[in-house]
């Protein structure tokens, strides 16, 4: 009995096992590709930029003053206004003035007319005294009363001109074209022969000027640079500005040794007026063109442990990782010194997702000058 049991359950067991191993299929593959975006390295021209950050200051800026005493009588500007040279700003009360004019013409008058009777008298006497019929000492002090007379003149036309100098300082006026500041003095109140407090700050903002400091190892470029034509400076464009183009106009005759800087200023036109006073802006100065650089975007260029490196697409549809040298990057894209060659593809996006040797699947745009990648073998 026993035995029959055997020879019914080995057959059984044989045919468990037969359809345990029917049931078992191979796990799915793995799709080990990593789509990416690439670009190829171009070879272009390239300017040599220097970036900084500036401060714009105004060419010319002039605390308006009174020049006399008196009482402020009207202000012919407003806060902020636009001003044009020559324009009257303010009017001082010119009474005073005006007495002390009519009081020195007066004086001018008297002394003139002493010196006309002193004048008559020498010449009468003159020919008298030829004769002998007076004496020397006499004839000498016709002579000085007259020189007296003539010199209390030249004063009095002094007084006179210094009083009508005066009285101009009562009319204050632009002495450049610019935007007026606030007010400080009111009409009314008493003001002081350069007083403190000014009446108003003008400054003249268009053209303006934008100073700004470049380490003092690019002195020897720049000069260099300036000597062979005019370098252009231009403002970088932020949120809600407009970009500004101008030109280097002075470069410092010294480095300041505590940060090793020198100083450099641009000119700007400033025609819309976007440039400020007090105002800071990144400035980008052109130093020349570099041509046939190697260049790539800023994106396929990472850094790592031993410095920048890129992952360049093989023909294969494998990617190398590459160490590279970055001389500068210009608006978005970076100029490579060594380590890649002009027409080499190379990744731009997914970079986190790969290792050397990787295989890739380009899933943008491929470039024209194309790699060979797994979707299309």
């Amino acid at each position: 009995m026993s035995r029959s049991i055997h020879r019914l359950v080995l057959p059984v067991a044989c045919a468990t096992l037969a359809l345990g191993a029917c049931s078992r299929t191979p796990p799915p593959m793995v799709d080990t590709t990593a789509p990416v975006d690439v670009a190829l390295a171009q070879k272009k021209s390239m300017p040599e930029l220097l970036s900084a950050v500036g401060a714009v200051e105004a060419i010319n800026s002039v605390a308006m003053k009174s020049l006399v005493d008196g009482q402020l009588l009207e202000s012919h500007v407003k806060d902020g206004d636009d001003v044009t040279q020559g324009q009257l700003l303010f009017k001082i009360d010119p009474r005073p003035a005006q007495a002390a004019l009519a009081q020195a013409e007066a004086a001018l008058a008297k002394d003139a007319a002493a010196r006309d009777l002193s004048q008559a008298q020498l010449k009468r006497y003159e020919p008298v005294a030829a004769k002998g019929f007076i004496s020397a000492d006499q004839m000498q002090q016709y002579v000085t009363a007259y020189t007296a007379a003539a010199a209390s003149v030249k004063v009095d036309q002094a007084n006179v001109e210094a009083a009508k100098l005066t009285l101009g300082y009562t009319s204050i006026y632009a002495p450049i074209a610019g935007r007026a500041g606030r007010i400080l003095v009111q009409p009314g109140n008493l003001v002081k022969a350069n007083d403190t407090q000014p009446l108003l700050v003008l400054n003249q903002i268009t053209p303006i000027f934008v100073n700004f400091a470049i380490p003092g190892s690019y002195v020897e470029r720049v000069r260099g640079a300036q000597a062979q034509a005019t370098l252009a400076v231009r403002t970088a464009s932020d949120a809600g500005s407009t970009p500004q183009s101008g030109e280097l106009a002075f470069v410092d005759n010294a480095v300041d040794p505590t940060t090793n800087t020198v100083k450099l200023r641009a000119r700007f036109g400033n025609g819309g007026q976007t440039l400020w006073p007090g105002q800071f802006v990144k400035v980008v100065l052109t130093l020349g063109e570099s041509a046939d650089a190697i260049v790539v975007p800023d994106a396929a260029v990472k850094a790592g442990p031993d410095g920048s490196y890129v992952f360049v697409v093989k023909a294969d549809g494998h990617v190398e990782q590459r160490g590279v040298s970055v001389a500068r990057s210009v608006d978005g894209e970076a100029v490579i010194a060594q380590g890649l060659a002009a027409g080499e593809s190379v990744v731009t996006d997914g970079q986190s997702r790969l290792v050397n040797g990787g295989k890739i699947k380009v899933v943008g745009e491929a470039p024209k000058a194309g790699v060979q990648t797994s979707a299309q073998r």
